[in-house]
């Protein structure tokens, strides 16, 4: 970033695992990971993003390991260190709560209803009154934040998964979403090529056959504006929330489907930085960019598309939609 002079707001950073070989034991004293990290995004100018991912642990989508005791005994240990690291540095932190999870909740609770999702919730001191089941994990989630680190902003992120945005809004409204400060629009893990690819790499197998590449002109499926409209319905479900997009692709675009390694083919970064008050006007106060996969492309492969398009973003920016 400092050899192309990219200066972002925002530095986003996992932390994964619960238990042995987890976050907390990255650095010592355990959770001095989140100490060094939050002051080297400082130093870089930037506000520091945690983007939680501890549920995965005993496997994705293993909606049994909630309700399991002693793992969660373990999880809420740790989400409490989380936010207590937070709190200590006194910035100004956002906090993704829990990728892919509420999309399996949606998909694997019965009939889709997470208060028929039982989970260990009110084990914790500081969640007594919340009740067991996924409502009380996602309100433990909010309230320990609130208690521990005042000065986060907290954000929730739906999965679509194949579903409606009114579905996918109106179970994040059970779930209590509305609770929280943001909403996480999760735009792709991976660059569009990268599903293209013949054969595509093991981390892009199993996404059905696409087409992937979106449209710009907004007038074949799938597009830009699909997506926009998609969000922006599951902001009205949630007492518009403003949104940041997350884990957004940095390839480059290409007429040509599917490239290689570092260099798969994607057009995010080519609109989103260059068709902004698209994204202002639903109430979007921030883009994360970032590849989901070791196979995408980043600002060390992408021909300093990247830096190029931000500096003449950064030279006209979009006002937001408050």
């Amino acid at each position: 970033m400092t050899s192309q002079q990219i200066r972002p707001d925002i530095i986003d950073t996992y932390l994964v695992g619960v238990g042995a070989g987890s976050w907390p034991t990255w650095n010592s004293p355990d959770g001095a990971y989140i100490t060094y990290v939050a002051a080297n995004v400082k130093a870089a100018g930037a506000v520091p993003m945690f983007t939680l991912y501890q549920m995965a642990s005993k496997g994705e989508g293993n909606l049994s390991a909630i309700n399991d005791a002693t793992f969660m005994a373990s999880y809420w240990a740790q989400v409490k260190l989380m936010y207590q690291k937070i709190g200590a540095t006194g910035l100004p932190t956002l906090v993704n709560l829990e990728p892919d999870f509420w999309g399996f909740v949606l998909t694997g609770a019965p009939g889709g209803d997470p208060t028929k999702q039982p989970a260990r919730v009110s084990m914790m001191t500081e969640c007594a009154s919340q009740p067991d089941n996924v409502v009380g994990l996602a309100g433990c989630l909010v309230t320990l934040g609130r208690t521990y680190a005042p000065q986060a902003k907290i954000g929730f992120p739906p999965s679509f998964w194949g579903r409606d945005a009114a579905t996918v809004g109106n179970f994040m409204l059970k779930v209590g979403a509305d609770k929280a400060d943001f909403i996480v629009a999760q735009t792709s893990d991976r660059d569009a090529g990268c599903f293209e690819a013949s054969p595509p790499p093991a981390e892009c197998v199993g996404r059905g056959n696409g087409p992937f590449y979106w449209d710009e002109t907004n007038v074949a499926t799938p597009s830009f504006r699909q997506n926009l409209d998609g969000w922006s319905a599951v902001r009205s479900a949630l007492g518009k929330l403003p949104i940041l997009y997350w884990q957004t692709p940095m390839g480059v675009p290409s007429a040509t489907p599917g490239g290689t390694p570092g260099h798969f083919r994607d057009n995010h970064v080519q609109y989103m930085l260059t068709h902004a008050t698209d994204y202002t006007a639903i109430g979007v106060f921030a883009i994360v960019f970032s590849g989901g996969g070791s196979t995408s492309a980043n600002i060390t492969t992408d021909g300093g598309q990247f830096a190029r398009l931000f500096k003449a973003y950064l030279a006209n920016p979009a006002p937001l939609d408050r």
